[in-house]
């Protein structure tokens, strides 16, 4: 079901600046740019800056290749609810639930990120 740790998210108020910024520290531009999330490849795993410090997210995604699948599995595992799947943008679908012990457990279906691609 998982294929993999794929993304930590950061949050960044003010997008432009996080970018401009990230950039900088790790030497390249992001692989992924749009108003609403911006994504690098560093070393075969995703940086995700999101624009929206309030917003309540799982800081780490595992990848998925079918989030519907692997959220109901989760939840017959006995996780509980937290963020229902949702397109973020672009076809990018994320979600997160607790896991039984009170963990998020974030998911991606990303069809945009190549792990491969290291930059």
């Amino acid at each position: 079901m998982l294929l993999g740790l794929r993304t930590a998210i950061y949050r960044t108020p003010d997008l432009a600046q996080g970018k401009l910024w990230y950039a900088k520290a790790l030497g390249f531009a992001p692989y992924f740019d749009q108003p609403f999330y911006v994504g690098f490849n560093v070393g075969g795993f995703e940086l995700g800056l999101l624009p929206d410090a309030k917003e309540n997210t799982a800081g780490v995604f595992w990848g998925v290749n079918n989030i519907d699948t692997a959220y109901a599995r989760l939840l017959e595992l006995g996780a509980t609810r937290r963020t229902e799947p949702t397109d973020v943008g672009d076809g990018i679908r994320a979600g997160d639930v607790l896991d039984p012990f009170g963990n998020v457990f974030g998911i991606i279906e990303n069809p945009h990120y190549k792990p491969g691609e290291s930059k």
